[in-house]
């Protein structure tokens, strides 16, 4: 899919009046995003913005999770704190997948150690015909002007990624009204009162795209679609009901910015996932990278997948698993190093940022970074 981005990247992979300039982290991201070469591998990492960072738990000390999302100048702040410490090439707004149920008129808040409570759930048809579907301007200003101000902060440093939770994720927090292992209520839903939670889906689909299309206007350079609760489906489960509303957005976004198809524990659907038309597809370490990458399809780019426990153990592990993902990866075009889910809050920091390090240089060193593109396999 080829892609129009808003600032023109600069740099080898992108093009420019000197092509043999050195990458940023930004042209180097937006360049893996669209499966052209790049210096070296680009890396950014779920969940980056906060949780193990002390000056993010510092900040957290002042202000509750959903102040700092919602004050565009806390939430760029939060933002651009791993950019500062890892030397990350894409900035992941500060957000939460929940935020556009502020616009569809469904309260919620956030609850330490247990996570988004939505006290009226959304289990009938009078519930999703009073869900509203408005511009995304007036549900959720506060997240356009964050994107608009890391903007100009940002300048070549960083891509600016923003995202949003998918409808099925989306609808399992809706339906159950917080957490759950298995999301039964909303299983049962879907599967007992399919024309109801078409209806749903169909009303999600309408908020995400006008949710991301407005993040994409506002300034974000890629986009993410966060579908964490999608291992719970088999094959014909999702067939059914979820992927025609991926590919809604997906077609909707239209090649104005690189996108993301984000899930979890999905080894059976891969194949499904990779037909839903986003640019890339970031997979866990449940299958090594470059067997999913055989099954999503080499013409889509990927991302990931170090486990995220294994950024816990001694330095010595962490560079033997960064290296095998780099092997496998083979240095193709379109591959850009993430976990396989986000941070945990017990991760070093330090880690991190030597991981960032090890990346790039491992990955331009077994290319000749000097010689240009393309990359060669790491062995």
């Amino acid at each position: 899919m080829t892609t129009s981005i808003g600032r023109q990247a600069t740099g080898r992979a992108i093009g420019g009046e000197d092509d043999t300039a050195p990458m940023t982290g930004r042209s180097r991201f937006l360049a893996a995003a669209q499966r052209q070469p790049t210096d070296v591998t680009p890396v950014w990492f779920m969940r980056q913005a906060g949780r193990c960072l002390p000056e993010y738990r510092a900040l957290r000390e002042r202000y509750d999770f959903l102040t700092v999302a919602k004050t565009p100048e806390l939430a760029a702040e939060a933002t651009l704190m791993p950019v500062r410490r890892f030397g990350v090439d894409a900035a992941v707004l500060f957000a939460d997948i929940m935020l556009p149920l502020d616009g569809m008129g469904v309260p919620f808040r956030i609850e330490p150690n247990v996570g988004p409570v939505i006290d009226h759930p959304i289990r009938t048809a009078a519930d999703v015909d009073a869900l509203r579907v408005i511009d995304a301007e007036e549900a959720t200003p506060y997240v356009m002007n964050a994107l608009r101000l890391l903007q100009g902060e940002l300048g070549e440093r960083a891509a600016l990624l923003g995202f949003s939770g998918a409808p099925f994720t989306l609808a399992c927090y809706l339906v159950e009204g917080r957490s759950s292992r298995e999301y039964p209520r909303t299983k049962a839903l879907m599967y007992g009162e399919p024309e109801l939670w078409h209806r749903l889906m169909d009303k999600l689909t309408q908020v995400v795209i006008r949710y991301l299309q407005a993040q994409v206007a506002a300034g974000a350079e890629a986009v993410q679609l966060f579908d964490s609760w999608l291992g719970l489906l088999g094959p014909p489960a999702y067939d059914a009901y979820v992927l025609p509303y991926t590919r809604r957005i997906f077609s909707a976004l239209g090649g104005a910015a690189p996108t993301i198809h984000f899930s979890t524990g999905t080894a059976a659907l891969l194949e499904q996932i990779g037909s839903a038309g986003s640019d890339l597809v970031s997979v866990d370490w449940r299958l090594p990278l470059d067997e999913a990458w055989a099954r999503i399809g080499l013409d889509q780019g990927i991302q990931g997948n170090l486990d995220s426990s294994l950024v816990l153990a001694p330095w010595e592990a962490v560079e033997a698993g960064a290296k095998d993902v780099l092997r496998r990866a083979g240095g193709r075009p379109g591959h850009i190093f993430n976990l396989g889910h986000g941070i945990l809050p017990q991760t070093p920091a330090e880690t991190l940022t030597r991981l960032v390090a090890f990346v790039h240089d491992a990955s331009g060193s077994a290319a000749g970074a000097d010689d240009g593109p393309p990359r060669q396999l790491l062995r």
